[in-house]
């Protein structure tokens, strides 16, 4: 006759076989051959080393590693950065220390001297303040010669205003690192420590940091080093509605926000190549849009390569993660990759 310690290694056993059965079905379901064929195809201009990842559902259905790189593996992530820095400005909102319109000269008094004290929170993590700023690698050269944050900010203030705030879109590194600065000022600590206790470490994002090099200042707008991994967690919360883990990092009204246009085409004076065509809400493109013209697909590309997204009508998100320069061509090659994968997972939008 059976013991009881029998049966219940038995049932154990049992269990663990159903769950792995049920877990083989569940990501069996989604035929990802042609995505593999064309991130193989790829390959070269991914700049040889790849990792691509898929989140639906409550869990990872799709990795793809090619060259050196894993789902671990650390690179700079340029402008993604700016998607996570604008959730970090959210939080103080949504704790009611913040409002979209206040005014920065509330808290930066030298942008009123200056005659800039109409811009708000809103302008700038929607890149309508204004001023006038650098494109490319050229701002990211510029911010280089600064030490401290508070330094960088303050030297926006004193340049030439290009047109009133809100009235023009022009893509870049100021607003952001403005906003960031402000949310130092009322919290009393510096960017680096707010992020990484009230973003990072709740997402699990451990090997994400925005650590400058040099003794430079840090770089809300484009300065994080990540991982495919961490930025899927990221991604994950704000599919989630700002849910990770059982835990709220954001409000809903902040998620819908911050997917929420700010310009129109008219506003537009300048946008990267990559990103032609697509609307901007707050720290994030609407990279797609349905016929009621409600946002259905966010990213944050960045200028090395990487390429965060998420799709609300299919359910899911996903990084195309890469060290490589994002030119015109691979922002066509990226929406390739994703037209891929939209053929395999259905939409749930009417």
């Amino acid at each position: 006759m059976m013991s009881e310690k029998n049966i219940s290694i038995c049932c154990k056993v049992s269990y663990t076989l159903v769950f792995m059965l049920l877990f083989q079905f569940s990501n069996a379901q989604y035929n990802f051959k042609e995505l593999d064929a064309k991130l193989e195809t790829y390959k070269k201009e991914l700049g040889n080393s790849v990792v691509a990842m898929i989140y639906k559902d409550g869990k990872i259905i799709y990795t793809k590693k090619i060259g050196e790189f894993d789902e671990k593996t650390q690179a700079p992530i340029a402008s993604a950065s700016k998607w996570l820095t604008a959730a970090l400005v959210m939080q103080f909102i949504d704790e009611g220390k913040l409002s979209l319109d206040t005014k920065i000269a509330d808290y930066l008094p030298i942008y009123a001297k200056y005659s800039k004290k109409y811009i708000t929170i809103r302008h700038c993590l929607a890149h309508l303040t204004g001023i006038e700023n650098k494109k490319g690698l050229a701002a990211i050269l510029e911010g280089g010669k600064f030490e401290t944050l508070d330094e960088e900010v303050n030297d926006y203030a004193k340049k030439e205003i290009r047109a009133n705030a809100g009235t023009d879109f022009y893509y870049g590194s100021i607003g952001l690192n403005i906003a960031a600065r402000v949310v130092e000022i009322i919290a009393k600590k510096n960017f680096e420590q707010l992020m990484n206790v009230k973003l990072l470490r709740p997402l699990n994002m451990r090997n994400t940091n925005f650590t400058p090099l040099n003794n430079r200042c840090v770089n809300p707008s484009g300065g994080a080093v990540s991982t495919a991994a961490d930025y899927t967690n990221f991604l994950s919360m704000i599919l989630n509605k700002g849910m990770f883990n059982g835990k709220r990092i954001l409000s809903e009204a902040s998620i819908e926000m911050m997917q929420t246009p700010q310009m129109t085409s008219n506003m537009i004076a300048f946008t990267p190549a990559a990103a032609t065509g697509f609307d901007y809400g707050l720290g994030e493109w609407i990279q797609e849009k349905d016929a009621n013209g409600k946002t259905t697909v966010v990213s944050s590309p960045g200028l090395f390569g990487t390429w965060p997204l998420v799709d609300i009508c299919r359910g899911y998100c996903c990084i195309f993660f890469v060290k490589n320069n994002l030119g015109e061509v691979k922002s066509k090659l990226y929406l390739d990759l994703k037209a891929t994968i939209d053929n395999e997972i259905a939409s749930t939008c009417k």
